[in-house]
């Protein structure tokens, strides 16, 4: 099928009712991945902090100047005494879980050398499991689970990551600075939400884990 990239927003709409693959819009059109989607604003009352639960929260996390860093160790508790899960200090986004349409996470993130093992930005929730996708940092190179190489040499500088979940075709897309570098599908539909800062692996990690973040948004479609 033959298209024009004058109106990308007319071509998006035919890519989601399946006449045209998104990906290749976006690759074909050189598109910005936030092109055509609706920002959703984001205050203080979206965000909660989870943190190992036996400590102050200014211990692992803290919002510098609009960057948010967030650090945890190896040996720290859980987020909950009655959870079995391993360390994290994460921004769960709160008051805007979904279950159908297309969404998008975006943010700008940093790694610093040295810090291995950990989940720096995920969707949680689906049909099938805990979560519908995380994407982790192994020796500067970001990982779907602990699979699947999504982008490489990621540590000690700033890039852009987008996240877009088409809960309705279950398809997943991460772009890495504009770029797509991935995309899988699902695991099926359920109390979705986003979550990012860092989440250790269950195994292969290092002691100290940190990610940091600014300009942290969502849209939808």
């Amino acid at each position: 099928m033959k298209f024009s990239c004058n109106n990308l927003n007319a071509l998006l709409l035919l890519g989601l009712g399946g006449l045209i693959e998104l990906s290749d819009i976006r690759i074909l059109c050189g598109a910005d991945p936030t092109d055509g989607f609706t920002y959703v604003p984001l205050t203080e009352a979206n965000y909660i902090i989870q943190k190992p639960y036996d400590i102050p929260v200014e211990q692992r996390y803290s919002c510098v100047n609009g960057t948010h860093k967030f650090w945890v160790y190896a040996d720290d508790k859980a987020h909950d005494p009655g959870s079995l899960t391993q360390p994290r200090t994460e921004l769960r986004v709160i008051g805007l879980d979904y279950s159908s349409g297309v969404w998008q996470f975006e943010g700008h993130a940093f790694v610093p050398n040295g810090t291995s093992g950990h989940t720096i930005v995920q969707i949680h929730g689906a049909a099938h499991g805990n979560t519908t996708i995380l994407l982790r940092i192994f020796e500067g190179n970001m990982r779907y689970y602990s699979s699947d190489i999504v982008a490489t040499n990621l540590y000690d500088k700033w890039f852009r990551l987008n996240l877009i979940h088409n809960v309705d075709k279950g398809k997943l897309m991460v772009f890495i600075d504009g770029e797509l570098k991935f995309q899988i599908r699902d695991q099926g539909p359920g109390d979705l939400y986003f979550k990012c800062g860092v989440y250790a692996a269950p195994r292969n990690i290092s002691y100290y884990m940190e990610s940091r973040w600014r300009h942290i948004k969502l849209y939808k479609m």
